[in-house]
């Protein structure tokens, strides 16, 4: 069977490295910051999410779900399955 994901509203933030205050005031207490190395140091937004941890890395976007639940998406699925909505 196959299936069509309902449309759905989400909000999302991009972390960029620097917005550390903007992602800070959107996750709440779930958002903690650090490096990782892979293997050159990068800056990360590690995230509590309903599958544990998960690292947002610099471009990657943070989605809060239908049920405020938080999880990181890589820059390339987030543009094949969302799109803007004008308020």
């Amino acid at each position: 069977m196959k299936y069509r994901k309902k449309p759905v509203v989400i909000e999302a933030v991009r972390w960029t490295g620097d917005n550390g205050k903007e992602i800070e005031v959107f996750c709440g207490a779930d958002v903690m910051f650090g490096t990782i190395y892979e293997p050159d140091p990068v800056s990360a937004a590690c995230i509590h999410t309903l599958e544990g941890k998960m690292y947002a890395r610099p471009g990657d976007y943070i989605i809060k779900g239908v049920n405020g639940e938080l999880y990181p998406c890589k820059p390339d699925v987030f543009a094949k399955t969302y799109e803007r909505v004008e308020e």
